[in-house]
This record gives C-alpha cells, sequence and structure tokens, in this order.
C-alpha cells in the first residue's frame, strides 16, 4: 500500500475533527509489471531459439515476441551474477566476489548483499509495487539457512513481501529444502505423489500473481523467479528422459556442429563466427568405448528432459500473465545465471557429491553404467560430463567459472509488448547482468532513492540498453565491463577483450594473458596478444584499474582466499564451540539444528550426547546429517541401537546392533578423523561404555548439510531407514562438541566450489 501521512485536523470530538490522508510514496506513472526469470548453469547454446536440439517451445515463442541478445554476459558464477542482476552493481563491490559459501571478511566476499546497493525488490517497494521471489536464493551465508536465522540476509528482508524456494546453492528436486517466508518448510507431497520442484515453483508463482492481482488490481507487481534448473542434480520425469532417447547418441562432436550450423541459419551468431576447438580434457567422441557412449548420451537426454520439462513450468507462468491481461504491459527477462558447467568431469557423476574432476574416474563411471535406467530419477543426484557442457557452449571455450565466453556469454531474452516495435530480432549490442535492473528503472521512469531503510544507497554501476530495443543498429553505450571469478580475470573495452584463465594456474606471475578482436571475433577464436603487446599492456592497466575501483581485490587462489585474523579467531572459538540442547526435543517440523562455524561441525572431530529415557517400545531416528546422497544417521529399531554412515552413495559403514535396556540412557557417537587423510573412525559409547567402532575410510563431504534431531529431515542416509522417520520417544537432552579440524580444510574448500 502507499504511504499515507495524515493531513486532517484533531478536535476534542469527532465533529469538529476531519480527515484527510495525503498520500506520501512514489507511483510509476503507468502500471508496468516486472518478471525477471532466471536459469542455473543453462549455457549460450541450450534453447532452441539459440541452436539448441533441446526443445523449449515456450522459450522460443517469449523470444518470438520479445528480442535475443547475442551479446550479452554475466560473472560466470550464480550468487555473484544474481547479486549484480538484483543490484545493477557489480558483484565484488555488493559483496558477492564468488558465491555466498566463500565467505572471507573482506568488503569484496562478505557473503552477502551489502546494504548500499539496495535490491531492485527494495527500490520498487518504495514505487508500491507488490514484489516476490519464487526459487533458488543463494545470497545469504550458509551458516545463516538454518529456521535460527539470521534472517536478515533472507528474501523478506531484501525488499521481497513474499518468498518460497531453496536458500543454498542447489537442492534435491523431488525433496527440496525449501523456505516459505522466514520459515523452512518441508515440500507439499511426495515423488510417488507427482512432486517436482520446477512444478511447485512454477504453482506458488501462480499463487503469489493470483493473490495480488485479486487484492491489488490496479498495483503492479515484481515477480523474481528463479529455477533450480539446469543445475546439479539434473532429476526429472522419466517421461521427458525418454523423449529424447538417441537424439544424442551421435556424440558431443558432431552434436557441437550441428548447433553451430543451426546458430547461423537462425542468425543468433554472425555468419563469419568460427566455432572454436573441442576444449582441453574433453575425449574424442569416437575415442569412447560403447559402453561409455551409451552413458554420456543418457547423461544429456536426462538433461534435455529437465530443460525442456522446466520450458513448461515457465510456460505455465506466462500463460497465467497473459491470461489475467497483464500481457502487454508486464517487462519479462529471461536469462540464465552462466555459462553451461564442467563440474561433472570427463565421466560425469551419478551423484554430484562426488566431486568433479578433469580426471576420468573408472569407479564412478562403473556405478552410473550400473544405474543408467534410475538416471534423473529421485535416487540420481547427477552432473553430465564435460563434453556435454562443451557443446552447451557452443560456439565458445571453456565453462562456468572461466572469464572466457563460455563463462560469461549467456543467452538472454526480454519481452515488452508495450515497448518493443519490431518483436522477433536479435539484438548484438554489448550488455553485462548490471545492465538489465537500470535498464528495467528506464523503461519504467523511476530512479534510485538516495536512501533506503535509512541506508544511503550508492550508485548502479549498469548502463541501460533500453535504447537497444527499437534501435538495433545504434552502437552500444557501454564502454568497458571487468571480468573476475575464482582468480580468472578479463576486461572489455570498445570491442576487445583482453583474459586471463587462472584456474589451472598456480601462481597470479605465471597466467597467460589472452587478447581477442570480439568486433571481428565473435567466439574469441584468434588469440592476438603475441602480435599487439601493446594493446595487451592497455587492456591489462584498464584491468587494475576498473578492479581497484569496484573492490576486486584481495584475489584468491582458485577457490582458497587468504585467512584473516578476524577468522582465524573465530574458527578457534567455534572448535571450542558446544551446542547443548537442555530441555526435551519436540518434533523436528524441520528445524535444523545447524552447529556454526565456516565449515559446521561436520567435518571436525565432534562427539554427540544425547539423553534419553528409553522405552522398549521407542524408535526412529535420533539424529541425522545429510541425506540419502551422502550423510549419517543414528536410530533406534526393535529394542537396538544403529548407526550409518553413508559415503556418497557407494559405501555404507555401519556399527552392529547395539541391544538397549529401559531407562534412561546416555548415548555418545564420538568422530574423529585421521589427521591429513580422508578417513577416520566413530566410536559408540552407552553410559560410559564403547560398544562399536567403526573404521571409515572416507568420510563425505558435508558442507551445507544440517543436522537433524528427532528425525532424519527428507532422506535418510541408509536405505533401510524410511523417510521422516521420527523417533517416538523422549531425548531429554542432546549436547555437541566440535574440536579442530582434522583435514585439509583446502580439500573441502575446493569441493565446495565445484559442486556450487
Amino acid at each position: 500500500m502507499s504511504k499515507q501521512k495524515f493531513d486532517g485536523h484533531i478536535g476534542m470530538t469527532l465533529e469538529d475533527s476531519w480527515l484527510h490522508l495525503a498520500e506520501t510514496g512514489q507511483k510509476v506513472e503507468k502500471k508496468t509489471n516486472i518478471v525477471y526469470i532466471l536459469l542455473d548453469d543453462v549455457g549460450f547454446a541450450q534453447f532452441g531459439c539459440y541452436g539448441s536440439n533441446i526443445e523449449t517451445p515456450n522459450i522460443d515463442k517469449l523470444a518470438a515476441e520479445g528480442l535475443r541478445y547475442n551479446n550479452f554476459h554475466t560473472t560466470a558464477m550464480c550468487s555473484p551474477t544474481r547479486a549484480s542482476l538484483l543490484t545493477g552493481a557489480n558483484h565484488h563491490a555488493a559483496g558477492v566476489g564468488t558465491i555466498v559459501n566463500v565467505q572471507t571478511d573482506f568488503p569484496n566476499a562478505i557473503g552477502h548483499l551489502n546494504p548500499e546497493y539496495a535490491t531492485i525488490a527494495e527500490v520498487l517497494k518504495e514505487y508500491d509495487y507488490g514484489t516476490y521471489a519464487v526459487g533458488k536464493w543463494h545470497l545469504a551465508p550458509i551458516d545463516d539457512i538454518s529456521n535460527q536465522g539470521p534472517v536478515d540476509n533472507w528474501p523478506l528482508a531484501k525488499g521481497f513481501d513474499k518468498y518460497y524456494g531453496f536458500l543454498n546453492a542447489c537442492t534435491d528436486q523431488y525433496y527440496p529444502e525449501l523456505t516459505r517466508d522466514n520459515t523452512n518448510i518441508f515440500p507439499p507431497k511426495t515423488p510417488e505423489e507427482g512432486y517436482h520442484l520446477s512444478e511447485d515453483l512454477s504453482d506458488q508463482a501462480i499463487n503469489y500473481l493470483y493473490d495480488h492481482v485479486q487484492g491489488y488490481p490496479d498495483k503492479p507487481f515484481f515477480l523474481y523467479l528463479a529455477y533450480g534448473a539446469g543445475h546439479c542434480p539434473h532429476q526429472v520425469p522419466k517421461k521427458y528422459v525418454d523423449k529424447y532417447k538417441g537424439r544424442f547418441d551421435e556424440g558431443w562432436d558432431v552434436i557441437r556442429e550441428k548447433i553451430f550450423k543451426k546458430q547461423k541459419e537462425i542468425g543468433i551468431i554472425p555468419e563469419d563466427a568460427k566455432l572454436t576447438e573441442r576444449n582441453q580434457f574433453v575425449p574424442a567422441w569416437d575415442s569412447l568405448n560403447e559402453n561409455q557412449k551409451k552413458l554420456f548420451a543418457r547423461y544429456m537426454e536426462v538433461y534435455a528432459g529437465f530443460i525442456e520439462h522446466t520450458d513448461e513450468q515457465i510456460g505455465r507462468v506466462i500463460d497465467y500473465i497473459n491470461r489475467i491481461g497483464e500481457r502487454d504491459n508486464t517487462i519479462i527477462v529471461l536469462l540464465s545465471d552462466n555459462g553451461a558447467n564442467g563440474e561433472g568431469g570427463v565421466y560425469g557423476t551419478f551423484n554430484s557429491f562426488v566431486a568433479g574432476d578433469i580426471n576420468p574416474d573408472e569407479k564412478e563411471f562403473d556405478f552410473a553404467f550400473q544405474h543408467i535406467e534410475d538416471m534423473g530419477g529421485e535416487y540420481s543426484y547427477e552432473n553430465y560430463p564435460l563434453g556435454w557442457a562443451n557443446a552447451g557452449n557452443t560456439p565458445f571455450k571453456w565453462y562456468k567459472t572461466w572469464a572466457h565466453c563460455g563463462g560469461v556469454k549467456d543467452p538472454m531474452i526480454i519481452r515488452f509488448p508495450n515497448g518493443i516495435r519490431n518483436a522477433g530480432e536479435i539484438r548484438t549490442q554489448y550488455s553485462h547482468v548490471i545492465d538489465i535492473t537500470p535498464t528495467v528503472f528506464e523503461l519504467i521512469g523511476i530512479k534510485k532513492p538516495e536512501f533506503i531503510k535509512g541506508v544511503p544507497q550508492l550508485a548502479m554501476h549498469g548502463v541501460s540498453f533500453a535504447y537497444s530495443l527499437n534501435a538495433p543498429q545504434e552502437p552500444a553505450r557501454k564502454r568497458v565491463q571487468y571480468y573476475e571469478m575464482l582468480g580468472n580475470r578479463g576486461i572489455w573495452h570498445d570491442g576487445w577483450k583482453l583474459v586471463a584463465n587462472h584456474l589451472l594456474v598456480d601462481e597470479y606471475a605465471e597466467d597467460e594473458w589472452e587478447l581477442y578482436h570480439t568486433d571481428v571475433d565473435y567466439s574469441e577464436e584468434y588469440n592476438l596478444a603475441q602480435k599487439m603487446p601493446e594493446k595487451v599492456e592497455e587492456l591489462k592497466s584498464l584491468w587494475f584499474a576498473e578492479a581497484g575501483k569496484y573492490g576486486v581485490f584481495p584475489l584468491g587462489s582458485g577457490a582458497l582466499i587468504k585467512r584473516t585474523e578476524k577468522q582465524e579467531k573465530k574458527d578457534a572459538l567455534n572448535r571450542k564451540k558446544t551446542l547443548k540442547m537442555i530441555h526435551e526435543v519436540r518434533k523436528n517440523l524441520f528445524r535444523p539444528i545447524t552447529f556454526s562455524g565456516k565449515l559446521a561441525f561436520n567435518n571436525r572431530n565432534n562427539d554427540v550426547e544425547i539423553t534419553v529415557n528409553y522405552q522398549a517400545s521407542d524408535e526412529g531416528t535420533l539424529y541425522a546429517v545429510g541425506d540419502r546422497f551422502n550423510g549419517y544417521v543414528l536410530y533406534v529399531k526393535e529394542e537396538k541401537l544403529y548407526y550409518v554412515h553413508n559415503y556418497i552413495y557407494r559405501e555404507f559403514y555401519r556399527s552392529g546392533p547395539i541391544d538397549l535396556t529401559e531407562g534412561k540412557m546416555v548415548i555418545r557417537v564420538s568422530t574423529r578423523m585421521d589427521r591429513d587423510e580422508i578417513g577416520g573412525r566413530v566410536s559408540i559409547f552407552v553410559n560410559g561404555e564403547k560398544r562399536s567402532k567403526i573404521q571409515i575410510p572416507h568420510f563425505g563431504v558435508f558442507l551445507g548439510k544440517n543436522l537433524y534431531i528427532k528425525d532424519n529431515g527428507h532422506t535418510a542416509a541408509a536405505p533401510e531407514v524410511p523417510n521422516r522417520y521420527e523417533y517416538t520417544g523422549v531425548i531429554e537432552q542432546l549436547e555437541l562438541k566440535a574440536s579442530e579440524y582434522s583435514i585439509d580444510e583446502k580439500r573441502y574448500l575446493d569441493e565446495l566450489v565445484f559442486n556450487d
């Protein structure tokens, strides 16, 4: 509602008083709704209207009714692109230099949005918009996403009236970790009842719009709709996978050539564009054996089905906007947050908790091949091989996280019937994700206020490209844009681009800068660095100037940035911290208890001590971490105590059944990791007596996994344990103690980044 100020007269009684309310809030002159639709890890060539053989009829229709941009760029990773999209600011200045999971306390990576760069939702609230966020958020520190919060970086605190989605980088599409507003919840139904996250997100988006137009038909709305697709896990109902059976049997080399040919036919790339060579580490399709070809083709069939299914859900939301009469006055912007990702490694991963690697993994291949018919289902958590990501970024080099086109040049479509005269055309002007919100503000005729919530605001960095909607030949008004992601760097300036690939280099001094004249070399095929050293030095100097201006420093080394003294003190405290629940634990109701600290308690030596008043009829989960793909669980069944450690859905380490007797009992689970190794041991004590000891050769990586008490969360880490296996007895007290790290921290941070 508009803000109102009393402007009448107050007498002693109503008879000698009169009422007048003056509106003080700002409004847009003409009602214009705004919808941002964001996809995840979708490459430049993975929509039909950008050359793919994946069927995306609803996205293609949106393009036919709007404009496609073929020179649009992002930050190369998800959290930073989201930060820039929502604020119009460069991601380092906004505080999100990389994914929010990697929080350094330096200003460029504080792990959440800097309040001086208000979100578009916060700005639009000043203009009386209804604001709704649905889907992936990934802009709150990982320690803050349990029910305890704090919630000051959750969507409702960032300008949205309502929120429904998931707060972390990714989630199970069948058993998602959902949040409604400021409370974590369970999904409304199970996969057996037909549940899938993408469908649920579209349902919620439509519900929010329904409520909005029913309550405030004259008030504009802003919908931010961010699907989990096509980020891992690639999960979709089998009928969508089977539809693509055989379509990718020719392999990524032939498919890439066909995409490239189609891109030229439909005009989405210039006629003189070149197809770059197959990426390093990607094997030639003809070099694979028959089983490899069969499995790798199936991976792509799953991904294609996942994208088509998501396209279907997008179509439902757009159809609803059309049906309620808001088509012509609604700006829809659809984009991907970065290029296709290569995190599945050479062989792909059936379970993405197996960190992607460029080196072949025979064991992972064998496991996936044995489960080829399960791919895409609720018992898979997969990501496709590098070769398909290379094809998904056709005609470009490299992938997500790279500053080359394969990481940063992405599809972007705008539909605005009231503002676009010649629908269906392609725009070639250079643009960047920071330019989208300034463009929208120009189109609806508003400016960012000087203060929001009492915080003085800094100016947006983007340059509006509203001029391009109806001026296809006008030169780009943007002149310069830097890139930096995990040490990979680049700078674009007036049709030239300098780029350094640091991800596979140890020292910055060893980086090799590549120079491309992008005005005439669309695909970044011809490296001119050796021929034009003066231009290289000119653009290097410009990169340093822009980096200093927008707070890029300090640069990290891959996933790591030097620890600050503040962080070391914080970690030292967390190593000694104790979580103690001193009252009877109530039904969980999806209220996960997380132990604060950068990597949580899961990857440290720890002790969990539980006091129960045990009765022979009691059974269920006492506590659990993770899910069926990676985790562990302590549970009681048929008067016996069990512990199961699930290592990435490959190996299960179990205690023998421990007999229990009725009465008060103290159960202690002691976890000790072997220093500088990946294994360790778990010992279980009952009333001080050691009852079981388990050697665990491989500890899973449980970053971002919640601790569930009296329930096992969404799915059980042990196959023999039912989902939602609530303990029927009384847990009087739970105490958790964590000590120092015992495994090289770098390993975990590296695996975290590659599983963004």
